[in-house]
């Protein structure tokens, strides 16, 4: 089975993280839709070259988060939760904006500065977006 999903020697996270970061894309951008079956355990092991554990390890915690949801002896699909994508997105933007206001704070930045700069972005984006529709 054709997973798209490539680990990294080079990567220095775990095999594991690699797994789970990229099922969460996959998931977040809709190609693999809910309930789709994801590859066996065993079967991802597999074509990844890498343990078993690894593997299930990665499924484990997706499950927990709710990406994914496990039935024994069935398999795995991806959870049917509407809001996958946002649970999937809204920690790392959280992490980006407060990465932003530290940086803006070192460079002195007020935060009127910052949210015009964040608004610029935000515009130059959506111009961007507008123009490839």
């Amino acid at each position: 089975m054709l997973t798209g999903i490539v680990l990294s020697q080079a990567d220095g996270r775990p095999m594991y993280l690699q797994i789970m970061e990229q099922i969460r894309r996959l998931v977040a951008v809709g190609e693999w839709k809910a309930a789709q079956p994801l590859p066996s355990i065993r079967q991802l092991a597999v074509d990844l070259n890498i343990s078993v554990i690894t593997v299930k390890r990665a499924y484990l915690e997706l499950e927990r988060e709710g990406i994914i949801a496990t039935q024994h002896g069935k398999g795995s699909v991806v959870a049917a939760a509407p809001d996958v994508s946002t649970r999937i997105y809204e920690p790392e933007l959280a992490r980006h904006l407060e990465d932003a206001a530290r940086v803006a704070a070192l460079l002195g930045l007020s935060p009127r500065e910052l949210q015009r700069r964040l608004r610029d972005v935000t515009d130059r984006i959506a111009d961007i977006m507008k123009e490839s529709t």
